[in-house]
């Protein structure tokens, strides 16, 4: 950035295809990777040039380097570097941003809401890649002047206890997933003495895995909301003041308004669509004029596409505006149904849609497991019986398939879209 270059994060682990999909969007001229990424057998023909950071000969191209390096002004354009969305929802779109973005995310979220400070040190299970990793492992840190633990490993369960408990970090950010499958294995007080905060973004964090998290560790988890187009989080809990199952207040520095179906604000208590607004927001799509025009609207507002109800100033999410779906004539929120599937004792995973029968919509649920269970039509009953005490029966699946795993997003989102048949790269 310093010499003029825009650079575009993306994971070490993606597919051939993925790649070769971001390398033709953006029209990206080096590519800098591993020896081991499929990223090498991309096809491209934008690239101009090569380089792998672990192979024989790369660190001596530093010594021919200059020691000093005048900095190049900002692009007018603002496109300082480039993230690609999470592709929950389909393919992925690139999302520029400037210098300023990441300074203002800092100012506003990490230092009022979480008050980081010199003193403390991060661990981050998101990586650097995921607009979430990167402010909270890099930007956040280098302005308050926190140290950071970065770690090569995938952020399994396993991997993240053994870091907590040897490197005994004050703040931790993880995805609900992952906190869901670390309240799954036996954790230890004692383990998370060090932590003074921990943080969730990426999918709303459900009640049901924040009191579990807290009787196990005696931890609050702030959840919050964010998105790749305006760079971090811009709704969000506050420390000692949470409320489980609930997204919390606006972070300082943003606006929201919630927008109903008939494109008029919303009243307290009805849901609608969320529109926000903050000087960190993306002016554009890269490439995607159409979508562009859907999501950047007029006087900075931001379409973020997920459906919110808000009340007394607090906001609590119910899922993405692609993934809710009438039954009966009522909406059904997935993340709903998944919550209370969560805490039957068989289930590991699960995500709700939706199928059609006999020309209804009807809920669908796909479910993993956990080891010991069988998937027979007893347990199906079970489960039936389970979600019918809970919920109304316009929104108890009318289908259990079980599955090995749940398709995720490199970041930890659920692709819904994927279990309804959708296409996205591999």
């Amino acid at each position: 950035m310093k010499y003029g270059v825009c650079p575009i994060l993306l994971s070490p682990d993606m597919s051939q295809d993925h790649y070769e999909y971001v390398l033709g969007d953006s029209q990206a001229s080096a590519l800098i990777t591993v020896g081991s990424s499929e990223a090498l057998k991309a096809r491209s023909g934008s690239l101009k040039r090569t380089l792998c950071i672990d192979e024989a000969g790369y660190a001596g191209l530093f010594g021919d380097a200059a020691p000093a390096l005048d900095p190049c002004p900002a692009p007018e354009s603002g496109a300082a570097f480039l993230l690609y969305s999470s592709g929950s929802t389909g393919k992925p779109k690139g999302v520029p941003h400037s210098q300023g973005d990441m300074l203002f995310c800092a100012e506003h979220y990490a230092g009022p809401v979480l008050g980081m400070s010199a003193d403390d040190l991060i661990f981050s299970a998101s990586k650097l890649f995921f607009a979430y990793g990167l402010g909270n492992s890099l930007i956040f840190p280098l302005r308050f002047g926190a140290s950071v633990i970065l770690s090569p490993r995938k952020s399994t369960p396993a991997d993240v206890l053994r870091v907590i408990e040897e490197r005994r970090p004050t703040l931790f950010f993880a995805v609900p997933t992952l906190y869901n499958m670390l309240v799954k294995t036996t954790l230890e007080r004692n383990s998370f003495a060090s932590l003074r905060l921990c943080i969730s973004a990426g999918e709303a964090l459900p009640a049901g895995i924040y009191h579990e998290w807290k009787r196990q560790t005696g931890l609050e988890i702030i959840d919050g909301i964010g998105s790749t187009e305006a760079l971090h989080i811009f709704i969000s809990n506050r420390p000692g003041d949470v409320r489980p199952g609930n997204t919390g207040f606006v972070v300082p520095g943003y606006e929201a308004g919630i927008r109903g179906e008939d494109g008029r604000l919303a009243a307290s208590g009805q849901p609608g669509t969320l529109l926000i607004r903050g000087r960190s927001t993306a002016p554009f799509y890269w490439n995607k004029p159409d979508i562009t025009a859907k999501t950047m609207l007029d006087d900075g507002w931001l379409n973020t596409g997920d459906i919110f109800v808000e009340e007394q100033g607090c906001y609590t999410y119910q899922g993405r505006a692609d993934d809710m779906f009438k039954a009966g004539g009522h909406w059904v929120s997935p993340l709903r149904v998944e919550e209370v599937l969560r805490n039957h004792p068989a289930v590991l995973e699960c995500a709700v849609t939706s199928r059609r029968l006999e020309s209804l919509v009807k809920p669908l649920a796909h479910v993993v497991l956990k080891q010991g269970y069988e998937d027979d039509m007893a347990l199906f009953r079970q489960l039936r019986a389970f979600v019918l005490e809970r919920l109304p029966e316009y929104m108890c699946p009318v289908q259990f398939i079980c599955t090995d795993a749940i398709p995720k997003t490199g970041t930890g989102k659920i692709q819904r879209f994927v279990l309804r048949g959708g296409d996205v790269p591999r």
